[in-house]
């Protein structure tokens, strides 16, 4: 059937027209007049607004084997992305193209942490979107999104290298009450666990860090140039002191490993938002059953001269029957009250249970909540949710699942499965970012393209680390899916701004 034939079909019967399959030869117009299959869609309703899940649109990946410019493997960057401001753009052919900022996080570790030079890296994309029900196989499923690597940056804090090394010492600096996590007192370099990734509107970029659960203001070229630091309670201190080792669990602040793990900025960048992974220590932290009220910071950056806190509540995070926290690994802004969250268990492809039960990205509304900022709750030892019950007194966020990622029907069709057997099509285990964008469809104007890569702790069995071959025994791709979903609530023109588009 003809082109045109085939539009008139559509208008006179109300056929929807999916997006063209990868190697189809059908017209440009055609493709850019796809939209979702209704039977995909999936909505949620959140303060009298209607929230739609279109469906997973894409599928790429970059090879567990893949290195990086200093010959590093290229793994662990689904930690953190954003997508490089002013780089996004829309084709005449339907298709979408620019550029991601993608943080890993302190290296391959799986044995312990190592001194690996904190960095980020480049990558482009060309986005293909999707529609059709009829599943793709696993490699024409990886043309709807395409990946490739560019170039890489490596962090400096004091004109000296960066460490993904557990921190054994820390102290302050000249001119600032801050305590820094460092390797050794024989060893001043900063260590860190990036985790959570913005690029502001002017160049610079706002990277968080786990060993101290900071949010540190970084250059284009690497630099370490601010920090932002959170209240006492966030401090991990043991014996009253602080310690920022993550192989000992402290006895107040951040859990090990649950630090500031979700970072967002207001579009015009002047409000921060961090999102501890899970609950502090003296609010139930350590235990998955008891670890679900994590806190929740605002800070004005307006000067950065005087960066100050304005806001902080409690969210809690979903659980399991059992119940067992699914703690978060990213958020992403929608507007001053609501946020992205994307939560999620461990299991899947890199970890020894093959069958995920929950990884999805959520809603949590902050309009009705508490603010606790600046008072006692703040202090060194203050808890709102002591042994992991919280006060009365204490309104949380409201919390709504939204995107389910494991979705046997959606993953189906871009030639994924959840649990065995143990492949390269099975769904990665550890998804821990959020980047959005625009989809330019004046039909639907609230629809937005909803990215996540997933985090593949650098396990290869062919991969390069510091200088030195490892073989991790199994081999884990880079893995990235895009979804189209309905974000009503989002200002229009938000996005775009906050990609310099």
């Amino acid at each position: 059937m003809a082109t045109s034939k085939l539009a008139l079909f559509s208008v006179l019967f109300g056929v929807v027209l999916n997006s063209i399959p990868v190697h189809s030869s059908q017209s440009p117009d055609l493709a850019r007049r796809a939209s979702p299959d209704p039977s995909l869609s999936t909505s949620i309703t959140v303060g009298g607004h209607t929230f739609v899940n279109k469906g997973l649109v894409a599928f790429g990946l970059i090879p567990t084997e893949a290195k990086d410019s200093y010959g590093e493997t290229l793994g662990g960057f689904g930690s953190s992305i954003a997508i490089q401001r002013g780089t996004f753009k829309a084709r005449n052919d339907g298709t979408f193209t620019g550029k991601f900022v993608v943080l890993p996080d302190r290296g391959y570790n799986v044995e312990s942490p190592v001194d690996w030079q904190n960095r980020f890296h480049y990558l482009s994309f060309t986005l293909n979107p999707y529609y059709n029900t009829t599943s793709l196989s696993f490699t024409d499923a990886q043309q709807t999104l395409k990946l490739q690597y560019l170039s890489t940056t490596l962090l400096t804090f004091k004109d000296k290298p960066t460490s993904g090394a557990d921190p054994t010492f820390s102290q302050k600096y000249s001119g600032s009450s801050i305590q820094y996590p460092l390797v050794a007192a024989n060893y001043t370099h900063l260590t860190a666990d990036t985790e959570g990734l913005v690029h502001s509107p002017d160049g610079n970029f706002w990277i968080s860090d786990e060993y101290a659960p900071y949010v540190y203001q970084v250059s284009p070229k690497g630099k370490i140039l601010n920090t932002i630091a959170p209240p006492d309670a966030a401090i991990p201190r043991i014996g009253g002191k602080v310690n920022f080792t993550s192989l000992t669990n402290p006895d107040t602040g951040r859990a090990p490993n649950q630090g500031m793990e979700g970072l967002t900025a207001s579009p015009s960048g002047d409000r921060v938002y961090g999102l501890l992974q899970s609950a502090l220590m003296q609010e139930g932290g350590g235990n998955k059953t008891t670890n679900r009220y994590a806190r929740f910071f605002k800070w004005n950056v307006e000067k950065l001269s005087k960066i100050r806190l304005d806001e902080e509540y409690v969210v809690p995070l979903p659980q399991s029957s059992k119940p067992e926290t699914y703690a978060q690994s990213e958020i992403h802004w929608m507007n001053k009250d609501q946020f992205l969250v994307l939560a999620r268990d461990g299991k899947g492809n890199g970890d020894s249970n093959a069958k995920a039960a929950y990884k999805s990205i959520d809603i949590f509304d902050v309009s009705a909540a508490t603010n606790i900022a600046n008072t006692q709750y703040d202090d060194a030892t203050g808890s709102v949710a002591p042994g992991g019950q919280l006060l009365p007194s204490i309104t949380p966020a409201t919390y709504t699942p939204f995107v389910q990622i494991v979705n046997s029907t959606q993953l189906a069709r871009f030639g994924l499965h959840n649990d065995k057997p143990v492949d390269r099509t099975l769904i990665a285990a550890k998804w821990e970012s959020i980047a959005l964008a625009p989809v330019n469809d004046h039909k639907y104007p609230d629809d937005y393209f909803l990215f996540t890569f997933a985090d593949n702790d650098f396990m290869t069995q062919n991969g390069i680390s510091m200088g030195k071959p490892y073989n991790a025994t199994v081999d884990v791709d880079n893995q990235a899916l895009v979804y189209r979903v309905t974000l009503p609530t989002v200002k229009r023109g938000s996005i775009e701004r906050a990609l310099g588009i």
